[in-house]
């Protein structure tokens, strides 16, 4: 990626739905369904036919499988920003991005966008297994004997807890939904 262009945002907004699952709205047209499963990765199909899972891995990468067999690999880089396409793409939780101060501080980090930040283009399945152990170990550390989150507990290293003043709730569980 050219360090001089910045990359393209597409900025989403996510609606807990009755159901449990997330209809996320991207800004340029685009709809998914969400759906997470107990072993934190999420299921998703899109107003488009397509359909896959996210999958968290350490490092906080993600990986994307498409249902087709495609693979890609995100990073969180805080502030409801996940980097995608080798820098080229950034998805941006809208309400995570508008908490005070995240603005300035992720415009910081794009700014700097290197290859610290950058998701890989591909790994091999080694790779891929000691980043999901890592990713276990993360969540053992972060969570109690019950897998409940303890008070004041961390959305994630770097998250940003945000809660919709609509419904009171917050969107911890759903902060780390892999933009």
């Amino acid at each position: 990626m050219d360090m001089a262009k910045r990359p393209r945002e597409i900025v989403y907004t996510d609606e807990l739905l009755a159901d449990g699952t997330v209809h996320r709205r991207y800004d340029e047209g685009r709809s998914e369904w969400r759906t997470r499963a107990p072993d934190g990765s999420v299921r998703w199909r899109d107003d488009r036919g397509r359909s896959g899972t996210d999958e968290p891995l350490g490092d906080r990468l993600v990986k994307r499988t498409h249902d087709d067999g495609g693979v890609e690999y995100g990073r969180d880089i805080g502030y409801g920003r996940t980097v995608w396409d080798g820098g080229a793409r950034v998805t941006v939780n809208r309400a995570a991005a508008t908490a005070p101060g995240a603005r300035l501080r992720a415009g910081r980090g794009l700014g700097a966008l290197g290859p610290g930040l950058l998701p890989p283009t591909r790994l091999t399945p080694e790779e891929e297994e000691r980043l999901r152990a890592a990713y276990r170990a993360e969540q053992r550390g972060e969570r109690g004997e019950r897998g409940e989150r303890g008070e004041g507990g961390d959305a994630g290293v770097g998250a940003v807890l945000v809660v919709d003043a609509w419904t009171g709730t917050s969107d911890a569980d759903w902060s780390e939904d892999f933009g």
